[in-house]
């Protein structure tokens, strides 16, 4: 079975960038519904409720095809979110301080700090419809940005995760309307940088 996580903060702790009314929803209701669909599925087939998420998602091909499907989208939404969770941080907290080692790396990939913020919203503003926007780690250990459909993940794709942003109309809309451009802004202001530092140690 698998559980609604707790979020490591309040849901008014990321204002003014991300509202309360937003982050109770998209926790308690979004969130929700992809691991209710998930275990859903998952009954059908009792040898699989053990198996770690990334396990399946890496390796969907293995996943019986009745339930591939469901298993791709709703536990790639149940994946996505407990990620995304966890790379926030409220404004004023420690961990919303750009830590030297990312900067490091930034610079390293994408020349400076500014252009790799540039690029990421350019390829979040890109992304049509529903989706995601990533940080990743590629297999010849060089950084790179991408964006999956719907709740497909970067696991999916053989890459690591460093960095996710929900592009999805859910995430944002009752707060930014339809200015995508203004969210990822915000964005900017809420990441918890210690916790993207702790996925580049493999």
């Amino acid at each position: 079975m698998h559980f609604l996580p707790r979020l490591p903060y309040d849901y008014n702790a990321l204002e003014p960038y991300l509202d309360e009314a937003t982050m109770r929803l998209h926790h308690g209701k979004h969130h929700q519904s992809y691991i209710d669909k998930l275990n859903a599925a998952l009954e059908k087939f009792p040898e699989l409720q053990n198996k770690k998420l990334e396990e399946l998602l890496g390796d969907l091909a293995a996943v019986p095809e009745a339930i591939r499907q469901a298993v791709r989208n709703h536990g790639g939404g149940h994946w996505n979110h407990s990620f995304f969770w966890n790379i926030l941080a409220p404004i004023n907290s420690q961990g919303s301080t750009l830590t030297e080692k990312v900067r490091i790396l930034l610079e390293k990939n994408f020349g400076s700090v500014g252009e790799f913020e540039k690029q990421f919203k350019e390829t979040a503003l890109g992304c049509f419809g529903s989706g995601w926007t990533w940080l990743v780690k590629k297999g010849d250990g060089f950084l790179a940005i991408t964006t999956t459909p719907n709740q497909d993940t970067p696991l999916s794709a053989g890459q690591a995760p460093i960095l996710g942003l929900d592009v999805w109309e859910h995430a944002y809309y009752l707060k930014y309307q339809n200015r995508r451009a203004e969210y990822v802004d915000a964005f900017f202001n809420i990441i918890n940088w210690p916790q993207v530092a702790s996925g580049l140690t493999d």
